[in-house]
């Protein structure tokens, strides 16, 4: 019998990914879209489920996330933590996330916002950078796979690069914090502070005015990883205050980005709309296919999450 798989995603991308998977052996169901019975269903294929649906699935074997983040399945308080719920990983979405990074680092090193400025003036500007490559500290909170690919690369331009994580890693070339007790030492050494942690309960609101006050004078921010992360009003304030020179936000609070929002015209917050990378739906076939094949013959799943630690 084949297996039954429920898709739960926005209705373009839903239908898209249901044409994709149509001939590879499955009973395919969208929500909202199809009729079905919750005992049938299999698996599920989501990134933000309603709240409370997952648990009227019965039979379900594995959750399948379409996303590299999982925090949309545990903002379920009835999430039934009993099933597998396995990440997405995909080199391709981790090598653009890198990408992103590495090209807010290079302008603000570069600081290509003031030549922006100096052109629409129309005024010749040269400066020396403000300090050299190698002595520029890029910071790096979690040095999951995105992490350490844009660690790699930032090496690979020569800034010296510290990553922190929760527990211990080692990259080539990064020296590497770990554990609250390291944190503060980390914040001092990063001139730069990139987010691509994971969203938990113990990592919400990380970046906060408490945060900014232990980065170096001057200070820049980016995050690539959710805008549950970042106290939004804290940030502002530290940039207006001069103590962070300014950010690069992909991610928000509330999405989309309400237009009332002061980050839209701050002069030093560069916003841009989640587009950092997005997933790319025939890696999400494969990702799912392998799933669905590895359970059904009794196999270990890939990428599966830590109930315990929420990623």
């Amino acid at each position: 019998m084949r297996p039954t798989l429920l898709i739960v995603l926005q209705p373009i991308l839903a239908n898209h990914m249901a044409g994709l998977l149509a001939d590879k052996d499955l009973n395919v169901v969208v929500h909202g879209r199809d009729s079905y019975a919750p005992p049938a269903i299999d698996y599920v294929l989501s990134f933000r489920p309603p709240p409370g649906l997952l648990k009227t699935l019965t039979k379900l074997k594995a959750v399948l996330s379409l996303g590299a983040g999982v925090d949309g399945f545990f903002a379920d308080p009835e999430f039934p933590k009993h099933v597998p719920l396995v990440r997405f990983v995909d080199d391709t979405l981790s090598q653009e996330m890198a990408q992103y990074i590495v090209m807010h680092v290079l302008i603000h090193h570069r600081a290509q916002r003031m030549f922006d400025a100096a052109q629409r003036e129309s005024k010749w500007r040269q400066i020396l950078l403000p300090r050299r490559t190698e002595d520029t500290r890029v910071g790096i909170l979690g040095l999951g796979e995105i992490g350490t690919v844009a660690a790699q690369h930032l090496r690979g331009l020569g800034f010296s690069v510290r990553g922190w994580s929760r527990s211990a890693k080692a990259v080539d070339g990064v020296k590497a914090f770990s554990g609250t007790e390291e944190l503060d030492a980390f914040l001092a050494e990063s001139d730069i502070l990139v987010c691509v942690l994971p969203l938990t309960p113990d990592t919400r609101g990380i970046l906060n005015a408490q945060t900014f006050a232990k980065v170096p004078k001057g200070a820049f921010v980016i995050n690539v990883a959710r805008g549950g992360h970042v106290i939004e009003n804290d940030l502002i304030a530290a940039v207006d205050s001069g103590h962070l020179s300014g950010a690069a936000l992909d991610v928000f609070q509330t999405e989309p980005l309400p237009e009332t929002s002061p980050l839209w015209a701050h002069p030093k917050i560069a916003v841009t709309p989640h587009v950092a990378a997005i997933s790319d739906p025939a890696a999400g076939v494969r990702s799912v296919l392998d799933s669905i094949a590895r359970s059904e013959r009794g196999e270990p799943l890939r990428n599966v999450v830590d109930m315990t630690r929420g990623y």
